[in-house]
Parts: C-alpha cells; sequence; structure tokens
C-alpha cells in the first residue's frame, strides 16, 4: 500500500491508499479485517520477498520504528474513521510467519514484532481488537497464548489458517493426490482443537478454502459448493469468523490469467460471474440460526434443519473428497411436527444447477467473454426455487429428495 517510503534520510508516510480501500469498503457496509503485512521495503532488513507484488518477509531492522508505524496508521484510522467504527475491527499481525516463504525471522522474532505491533495499536486506545498469530496450518496457538501470558501482552483473538491440503500426501502430489489422502470432516477436527487451545478467546480462521492450490479446477466446480456449505456448517458452535479465500478471482498473487474459469480461489470469476460457490454462501446466508435436532447418519449425505421466521428450511449436502466413493442417494427426512405446511420448494446446486462452469465449458470453453455470453453465464449460476411434493401424515412430515454426487439442496417448508 506503499504506507512508508524513506526520502534523504527522513521516514515518510502515505496512507492515501489504505484510505481509498477502507473508504470503499465502508461504503458498502463491510468492515475490514486487517492484517498488518508486509515490511515496508525502507523499514526491512533484508531482500526476501514473496509473490507476483514482491511483498517483504523480512523482520524490521528497527522494531521502534516498525511500533511507530503502526501506531501512527491506526491513529489516523481513529482520526478518519472515529474509534466507535474502528473499535469494531479486528487487526492481526503478518500473515503465516510460521512459514520460510512469508516470515525469514524465528518464532521469538514474530512475538517481538507482534509486541510491538500491540504496544503501537493499544497506545491509540485500549478498546481496539489485536490478535494472531495469523498462521497456517493451525499452528503455534499454544505457544503464541503462553508467550503472551508470560509477557503480560494482550492477545483479544486467536487466528489462523489451514485447508484440507495441508499436510497430506506426499511433496510432490498433486492437488486431487492431496485431497484423496485428507479426511473427511478434517477442518471440523482441526477448528474443533484450535478452540481448545484458545483459552476461551475468540477464534477468527482468516484464510481457508477448498484447496491450497490457486489453479484449482475444484474451486469452480459444484464439488466446492459442496464442500463449502459441509464445512462452514460443521465450523459452528467452534469459530466467530471463517474467511474463504477469496471473494473474487481477481487476484494476481503468481500470475493473472484471463480465462473465464481457470480455477481460481475466487467465489466470482474474473467477469463477475458467480460460481457454484458463491450459490453455497447465497444459501448459508439465508440460512436461520435456530437449528433443529436431527438423527441419522450416512457416509457421505449431511442434513441439517433449521427455523427461521417460522418456516423450516431443510439443507442437505451428498460431498466426498476426490476418489473417495460417492453417487446419488435418495434421501428421505422424517419431521414430526403438527404445523400445517404452505408450500414446499426445492433449490439446488449441483452439475446441472446454478453451475455456470458447465455452461461456459457447453460454450465451447471461450477464453474470453462478450457482454451476451456473460449474461448467459450469470444466468446459469443463477438458484431457482421449484415447488416439490411432500408427504404428510397426521403429526408428521415426509420429504424425498435424491441428491447427486457433490450437490447441495436447499428446502423451504414455509409454514401456513
Amino acid at each position: 500500500m506503499g504506507t512508508m517510503v524513506n526520502e534523504n534520510g527522513q521516514n515518510l508516510y502515505s496512507f492515501f491508499n489504505t484510505d481509498q480501500i477502507l473508504d470503499f469498503l465502508l461504503s458498502i457496509g463491510m468492515r475490514p479485517f486487517v492484517e498488518l503485512s508486509f515490511m515496508p521495503l525502507t523499514l526491512s532488513s533484508g531482500s526476501d520477498t514473496v509473490f507476483h507484488y514482491r511483498g517483504n518477509v523480512t523482520p524490521p531492522k528497527d522494531y521502534t520504528v516498525w511500533e511507530a508505524l503502526i501506531h501512527d496508521l491506526v491513529q489516523h484510522w481513529v482520526d478518519r474513521y472515529g474509534l466507535p467504527e474502528v473499535s469494531q475491527w479486528f487487526f492481526e499481525i503478518w500473515n503465516e510467519p510460521n512459514l520460510k516463504a512469508f516470515w525469514t525471522g524465528s518464532q521469538a522474532d514474530y512475538f517481538k514484532l507482534y509486541t510491538h505491533a500491540v504496544q503501537g495499536i493499544k497506545k491509540v486506545n485500549d478498546s481496539l481488537q489485536v490478535g494472531g498469530p495469523a498462521t497456517a496450518d493451525n499452528q503455534w496457538i499454544s505457544d503464541f497464548l503462553q508467550y503472551c501470558i508470560e509477557n503480560k501482552v494482550p492477545a483479544d483473538f486467536i487466528s489462523t489458517h489451514h485447508y484440507p491440503t495441508d499436510a497430506f500426501g506426499k511433496p510432490g502430489d498433486d492437488t486431487i493426490a492431496q485431497l484423496a489422502k485428507s479426511r473427511r470432516s478434517v477442518l471440523r477436527e482441526e477448528v474443533a482443537a484450535t478452540k481448545s487451545q484458545a483459552m476461551g478467546k475468540p477464534v477468527y480462521y482468516t484464510e481457508w478454502s477448498t484447496s491450497s492450490n490457486p489453479f484449482d479446477e475444484l474451486h469452480d466446480l459444484p464439488y466446492a459448493a459442496a464442500f463449502i456449505t459441509k464445512t462452514v456448517m460443521e465450523a459452528q458452535g467452534y469459530v466467530l469468523g471463517y474467511s474463504y479465500w477469496t471473494f473474487s478471482d481477481i487476484f494476481e498473487e503468481n500470475y493473472f490469467p484471463s480465462d473465464p474459469f481457470h480455477g481460481g480461489f475466487g467465489l466470482m470469476t474474473i467477469y463477475g460471474i458467480p460460481k457454484p460457490a458463491y450459490r453455497a454462501y447465497e444459501l448459508l446466508h439465508r440460512l436461520g440460526v435456530s437449528k433443529l435436532p436431527v438423527q441419522g447418519q450416512h457416509e457421505t449425505v449431511d442434513v441439517w434443519i433449521m427455523e427461521k421466521d417460522g418456516n423450516i428450511q431443510i439443507l442437505v449436502t451428498n460431498s466426498a473428497l476426490p476418489r473417495h466413493p460417492v453417487k446419488t442417494e435418495i434421501v428421505t427426512i422424517l419431521l414430526h411436527m403438527e404445523r400445517t405446511i404452505k408450500t414446499t420448494y426445492i433449490e439446488r446446486i449441483d452439475d446441472t444447477h446454478a453451475n455456470a462452469t458447465q455452461a461456459w465449458i457447453d460454450m465451447g470453453r471461450p477464453k474470453t467473454l462478450l457482454p451476451d455470453q456473460v449474461r448467459t453465464l450469470e444466468a446459469a449460476s443463477a438458484l431457482f426455487k421449484e415447488p416439490m411434493d411432500i408427504g404428510i401424515g397426521d403429526h408428521s412430515v415426509s420429504v424425498d429428495v435424491s441428491i447427486p454426487p457433490q450437490g447441495v439442496t436447499f428446502i423451504t417448508l414455509e409454514i401456513a
């Protein structure tokens, strides 16, 4: 963001670029979760960089100047946006310092970096929320908290990252091989373990995805929608924030492909066309928060039943990791209830529903898109409500639904 340069031996700040981004986010009703990295070149202790934009990954050559930069930047934002607003933001320090690609210092160096950043932020106002260690693969949680306790350093929350490809398979394995050697619900196991280490502090996963590969065709397919839905539902009760990586394929850590569908991380393509993954979040956004108890178990099918505004919502996934067995399943759901059903409809995400990727393939995989093609693909991506029949007994309702492999089904029972 070009926040700090040195001119004629004098450190100069420029917060214009950060302000442009924050002004826009706030204007559309969003609040930032601020990651304070990478190191300004003038403050860096070395030349090691990462990614296309060459983010410097070395410790500061002067931690006092680093602390002053963080203090002055956050003070600037408080002056610009007001303390009531900024106190609702979150500040995490650095990105994945447990990986040499992102931090050339030691764990002790990171803890020093964190301490100085916290001191800079808390000098602005103690209500501002700061946390870490922002690690990859759920690492350093206990070490980080122990350090904070022993050194009386504030930590308002825990943040970390994970992927289902972490530490699975052998060096050199492709993404499919890594996922095939992963475990069903492994991310739920990991968020539960992180929460158990967090000493009661709020847990935020500020990066996760269906794989860590920035060019993975599964990102564009219904597979991702089913995986996201299952993973998010299983994270309930463990985390307060679970940030999918990323919003859009407009993303240039490596290189920037112009193909409309290239397996990018995004929920949307570079043309803004929603992928099946985007539609999964659309369904999750509409889901109620009152969960009803469900009995039953299946190797690939998961069912959640929620209540919202008096209506009943049934969310079903038929999800399996690559090379794991999965087939079309007929799912029967029996609800014990006495309320009168006014209407029932179903929405689907699968190979033939809400799947712009398949529509693009059917077009012949054009390398660039004309406006009419974009509109066609947007229409192919949409969710549609279709009426469905249900069985009504004296004190029960039965719902039968066929759900294909890697499918998501959302059924709404509107109560009269």
